[in-house]
């Protein structure tokens, strides 16, 4: 994969347009916006280190994902055909709802898996996990590098 080509417009404002507008999404999903707050609040209790790797995890997930959508439109544009592009559009479609299932930080905010069970009147949250959820943000990130390698893994299409 040639990343010079993410450089160029109109892919750069496209990668930064589809990162804030993921990372505005990711916030107002995980409710991260009433989050901050009590870490202000709360910061002598805070773990620092879980808090800035999902916050490294989330913004790497960002990344991830404007790559993947800017790729899967280049590589579309490139085959004209949507079926040779599909697996790795699905991958990285799941790999984004992940990200976004998981929130900002999955180890103090709601995300959107728990606001559904909610609505279910089930009670949910990452913290039950043995990473504290962070284990999901890595396993997003691994599908969404596998989704990249998909896309650019057969370059005459």
């Amino acid at each position: 994969m040639n990343m010079k080509i993410f450089l160029k417009k109109p892919y750069i404002f496209w990668l930064i347009v589809i990162f804030v507008l993921y990372l505005i999404l990711n916030v107002i999903f995980s409710g991260f916006y009433n989050t901050i707050q009590g870490i202000f609040i709360y910061y002598k209790t805070v773990n620092w280190f879980k808090l800035g790797l999902s916050i490294l995890l989330t913004l790497f997930i960002g990344v991830l994902v404007s790559i993947n959508v800017i790729s899967f439109y280049i590589k579309y544009k490139e085959r004209k055909n949507l079926k040779k592009c599909k697996e790795a559009g699905v991958l990285g479609g799941i790999g984004t709802i992940g990200g976004l299932i998981t929130g900002v930080c999955p180890l103090c905010v709601t995300g959107l898996i728990p606001l559904i069970f909610s609505f279910l009147g089930l009670s949910f949250s990452f913290t039950i996990l043995p990473f504290n959820g962070i284990e999901i943000q890595v396993l997003v990130a691994i599908i969404l590098l596998i989704s990249l390698w998909m896309i650019w893994r057969r370059q005459n299409g």
